[in-house]
């Protein structure tokens, strides 16, 4: 079958095999009237192919679409579950396969979707990474992997590196998304109360209080500020041009600084983020103090970090707990 599926497309001018008829005005169809590209055509074909395979019938031959029922159609999803397909990748071939069966439907082909009561397997809610309370002083305060030097004497700070340690600083004490702290101005800063005023998703404002460490971090920077800003730039971070710093250049800045500061884990902005809820929930048990630090409109989606405070008290209890310690 998978032989039978690399030559069912026209790659480099060569003709596509016979497909079952009905399948082939489908192909049409999608082409023609959705007008999706060659890959997502392809890959309809790839997962009705593997409904198919799974029912052992060729692609390229003609097939009785309306005597495959929903039976069929559980049964490939546990078979295809068996061999390893994800409960993701199961959504997404069980929707194509919705689709196809709803075309032919909608011209009379057969006369029932068998797909469309069917339910893939439930996809795993993946949990958050984030840092340890020493990862995050590692790559804060830590010395550098390629030197050895201290790294944290601010004044000795070159102003991109002042920029960097100020930006990490107040993305991990605020808990801030990347556009956030792209978009902070200098006129969102309240020194007096030590509160950041930003703007989150659907334009919505919070303001966050921040601490000792980033208060500082952010004054070393701001005085190298002055030298590099353009004229009537508000941004608080700029780029070497003196214009506000881009998401991605803020990205690439906090990737290399973990490798300066030996740090194997792939760290991204969300990921300081992540750390901030974990670590404030682990200290405050308060789940609606995060919820309005992080901006969150329902309180379901702070949720997710109960489930990171418990694999820390499990383990916790792990440890401890005379009768669960492993010998």
């Amino acid at each position: 079958m998978q032989s039978d599926l690399k030559q069912t497309g026209s790659h480099h001018g060569k003709a596509r095999p016979a497909l079952d008829a009905k399948l082939g005005r489908f192909v049409s169809y999608l082409q023609a009237e959705k007008q999706y590209s060659g890959h997502t055509v392809e890959a309809y074909l790839r997962d009705i192919g593997k409904l198919l395979a799974c029912l052992d019938l060729d692609i390229n031959h003609t097939v009785d679409w309306q005597a495959i029922g929903e039976a069929d159609i559980r049964r490939s999803v546990a078979r295809l579950h068996r061999e390893g397909l994800s409960g993701k990748s199961l959504q997404r071939w069980l929707s194509s396969v919705r689709s196809f069966y709803s075309y032919l439907c909608r011209f009379d082909y057969v006369s029932i979707n068998p797909a469309e009561g069917v339910p893939a397997p439930k996809v795993g809610k993946r949990l958050p990474k984030s840092l340890s309370v020493d990862e995050v002083a590692q790559l804060l305060d830590g010395k550098t992997a390629v030197t050895g030097k201290a790294d944290s004497m601010p004044g000795k700070d070159s102003p991109l590196a002042s920029r960097d340690r100020a930006m990490f600083e107040l993305m991990y004490a605020c808990g801030l998304r990347l556009a956030e702290l792209a978009g902070i101005d200098t006129s969102d800063i309240d020194w007096t109360q030590g509160i950041v005023k930003v703007t989150g998703k659907g334009s919505k404002q919070r303001q966050i209080p921040f601490g000792t460490k980033a208060k500082d971090a952010l004054k070393t920077w701001l005085a190298h500020r002055e030298n590099m800003a353009s004229d009537g730039e508000r941004a608080v971070f700029v780029n070497n041009r003196g214009s506000r710093l881009g998401h991605s250049s803020i990205q690439k800045r906090l990737k290399q600084v973990a490798i300066n500061k030996g740090l194997l884990t792939n760290i991204h902005p969300h990921m300081l983020r992540h750390s901030f809820a974990t670590h404030v929930l682990e200290s405050s048990k308060d789940l609606r103090v995060v919820q309005e630090l992080l901006g969150h409109a329902n309180l379901s989606t702070t949720q997710i970090y109960t489930h990171l405070d418990f694999q820390h008290l499990a383990s916790a209890y792990d440890d401890a707990h005379p009768r669960a310690r492993k010998k």
